[in-house]
């Protein structure tokens, strides 16, 4: 698995994934990428699962993305409904974390699309620990988006084996 994490705060948006690839108990790969800008550089988007299922849901969320004009919302919903109904796309094991300047989205295959209230989400192994890193520090530190994601990061690949310690981040500022 992987951890990923997306923060909204003081006006920025940041998206970090850790480095890691796992195949059950071996860590096959250390500076995975994981996070990728979209449409133009004006959404990040991360996976957390199968390199080629993620691989594959982020390409069909660009197309989504294209085809309903850079909507996310829209773009997420349209996508969940194509993999829940898809015999091939619901093969696939992987969870897709989006976010743009006005919204940030957990998008799943059982046709889920998650809005957090507060701006904060993680998906992955160690997306709890992250997540409640950075709800931490939003709430008590100046820290800005991106520094909070890199901090809360570090918490969770302390916590998480399946989460290591060379980040790549992605903001919107």
């Amino acid at each position: 698995m992987t951890t990923i994490l997306a923060v909204r705060h003081k006006s920025g948006v940041a998206m970090g994934g850790d480095g890691q690839v796992s195949y059950g108990g071996l860590a096959l790969k250390h500076e995975a990428r994981k996070v990728r800008r979209l449409y133009d550089g004006k959404v990040l988007a991360g996976f957390a699962g199968g390199a080629a299922d993620g691989l594959t849901l982020l390409e069909k969320f660009e197309a989504m993305l294209k085809k309903q004009q850079g909507n996310v919302p829209k773009a997420a919903v349209e996508l969940a409904k194509d993999w829940r109904a898809d015999k091939v796309l619901r093969r696939l094991e992987s969870l897709l974390l989006v976010a743009d300047r006005q919204h940030t989205l957990v998008v799943s295959g059982v046709g889920d699309v998650i809005e957090p209230d507060d701006g904060v989400a993680g998906i992955g192994s160690g997306g709890a620990y992250a997540v409640a890193a950075a709800r931490a520090l939003v709430a008590h530190s100046k820290l800005d988006a991106r520094a909070i994601v890199a901090e809360a990061m570090a918490i969770a690949s302390k916590l998480c084996v399946y989460t290591n310690d060379r980040f790549h981040i992605e903001e919107l500022a």
